[in-house]
């Protein structure tokens, strides 16, 4: 039956299975694509391309340091994200990452994820009106995302919430919003002008994703980057605002 992209396009879902397109390589000079093999990508993909590296550059070097693009074209210092930032609760109950042995958090009733840290969450329906939540807990909801994606796209088509390991320290949390964005980066670099418009290209089971067109999901995913990085920013500020307030006191 057919389904209607959110551009008003009708797709049928019954379409055949979309095949993967082979790789070329080019010269140096040429590479568009930064992660993985490279191909040349359909020209409505390079600008999503264009704005998912730019804004994974920012947000990484906002963390990181040791400097980060002020949006006017000059470069502002940036210091690297610590533990206790990372972690920093500016309200009571928020949600962010613990390790397993200190159980969920307020209102959550699990804490997802693998090894010896995980991520508050709860069974829907999730709590209202929702917690706050940490740097922590946003950073690896996004890494995450973009880890699962990208397998669901161009990989084994099999990892879950439940295999993806959390980080417990920041520059953990750092590097593997790195891999996260590397991996998706890469499951992009075989896409074709066919793929782009083929229903459940990608099969990633915490999203609509199976029901759309590729294309939409590849612009959705830097819709998350840019808020969550955004928020991220944010919470820096108000950590380090409050840090020189405590210190002026």
């Amino acid at each position: 039956m057919p389904f209607s992209g959110t551009d008003g396009r009708t797709i049928r879902r019954d379409a055949p299975a979309c095949g993967r397109p082979g790789r070329e390589k080019l010269a140096d000079h040429q590479i568009i694509l930064r992660y993985g093999p490279t191909t040349v990508p359909p020209p409505r993909l390079v600008p999503l391309l264009r704005q998912f590296d730019f804004a994974c550059e920012r947000l990484t070097t906002r963390m990181a340091g040791p400097v980060t693009h002020s949006g006017d074209g000059t470069a502002t210092r940036a210091s690297p994200m610590t533990d206790d930032e990372y972690l920093w609760e500016p309200f009571p109950a928020s949600w962010s990452v613990r390790p397993r042995s200190d159980g969920p958090g307020p209102r959550a009733t699990f804490l997802t994820g693998a090894g010896d840290w995980g991520r508050d969450a709860a069974a829907y329906p999730h709590p209202w009106p929702p917690p706050f939540t940490t740097i922590a807990w946003r950073l690896s909801h996004l890494s995450e995302m973009l880890a699962l994606r990208a397998d669901h796209t161009d990989g084994g088509h099999a990892l879950t919430r439940n295999d993806y390991r959390i980080s417990g320290d920041a520059a953990g949390a750092v590097a593997a919003f790195v891999a996260g964005a590397a991996g998706w980066r890469g499951a992009l670099s075989g896409v074709d002008d066919a793929a782009l418009d083929c229903v459940g290209y990608c099969t990633f089971p915490h999203g609509s994703d199976p029901d759309e067109p590729f294309v939409d999901v590849v612009w959705w995913v830097n819709q998350e980057v840019l808020h969550h990085g955004a928020e991220i920013a944010l919470l820096r500020d108000l950590y380090r605002a409050g840090a020189a307030g405590a210190g002026e006191g």
